[in-house]
């Protein structure tokens, strides 16, 4: 995702404020991205060492995994039932931020759902997001070098490692957060998955080499049905876009006018980050049921 298309896009919901008048970069991103008004460095970086929430790891099998794309090998975070084959797969997809402590519960928490749950590391070749303690320069020198096709064939790797290591190719989901929800609307028109959730993935952007199409461009080719988990008061992505999404889909491919949205009243950004002061425990935990329902439904469990 392009830094200058997000920072068109939170400047363009703070009417009256601009640079000259006071409001930097990083303020109009930390309001997008449910930061409030914490720094980077105190709202992400001190942060990934802990979760509000904390999922034991006991029965499970959790940590880092590597697998190999293109040369490259691909570090992971996975959990997973001990002992058990035959899983269903979840695909999970990091913030702007990375694989960090929050990720690595969600994977912790559909593992003890049932799932295997895998987290590709999907900046590992650009750099490690960790290392920076100014959100702009995250974007703009990390997460805007990022190709999707390389994300898409990352993906394709994690698939194929966890079909090796005790999941079921045939039920594979995928979920992903702020920069991952709009992963998961991708991988949906291209991937092996059955389902995906996304929460408050950004649905429309200007094309560009790296990122060449938006979730509104591909509900023709949509493969597997999503589930938009997304805020009302969200600072970066205004309503009328989920409207548009919303008619795109309805035009789309069958997996397309399968797909549904909830949108949680006065719930903004990163709703379910129980690390960030975005977090709002009611849809949050809203969400998360409505998650595991849907991938019931769509036949992943």
């Amino acid at each position: 995702m392009p830094f200058e298309d997000i920072r068109s896009d939170v400047h363009s919901l703070l009417p009256g404020r601009s640079t000259e008048a006071g409001t930097t970069r990083r303020t109009a991103l930390q309001a997008a991205l449910g930061l409030g008004t914490l720094g980077y460095a105190a709202a992400a970086a001190p942060l990934m060492a802990q979760t509000a929430l904390t999922t034991p790891a006991d029965g499970l099998d959790a940590g880092t995994v590597h697998y190999e794309v293109n040369g490259f090998q691909v570090p992971a975070y996975r959990a997973a039932p001990a002992g058990k084959t035959g899983l269903p797969v979840v695909l999970v997809i990091q913030e702007i931020f990375g694989v960090h402590a929050y990720i690595a519960d969600v994977c912790r928490r559909l593992a003890r759902a049932g799932y295997l749950a895998i987290a590709p590391e999907l900046y590992a070749r650009q750099g490690n997001p960790a290392q920076y303690s100014d959100i702009s320069q995250l974007m703009a020198e990390l997460v805007a070098k990022v190709p999707d096709a390389q994300v898409v064939a990352d993906l394709d790797g994690a698939v194929a490692w966890a079909s090796a290591h005790g999941g079921d190719a045939a039920r594979v989901a995928i979920t992903g957060f702020c920069w991952g929800g709009r992963i998961t609307w991708l991988y949906a028109a291209h991937g092996p998955v059955k389902a995906g959730v996304a929460w408050y993935g950004r649905l429309v952007g200007q094309p560009s080499a790296l990122t060449p199409k938006h979730p509104v461009d591909i509900t023709p080719i949509l493969k597997a049905p999503v589930l938009g988990l997304y805020g009302e008061k969200d600072g970066g992505i205004p309503l009328d876009t989920v409207d548009r999404m919303k008619a795109a889909l309805a035009s789309g491919s069958a997996a397309a006018r399968a797909s549904q949205f909830v949108v949680y009243p006065d719930a903004p950004h990163a709703f379910h980050a129980d690390y960030r002061p975005s977090y709002r425990q009611g849809p949050a935990e809203d969400g998360w049921t409505q998650a595991l329902a849907w991938f019931k439904a769509q036949g992943v469990v």
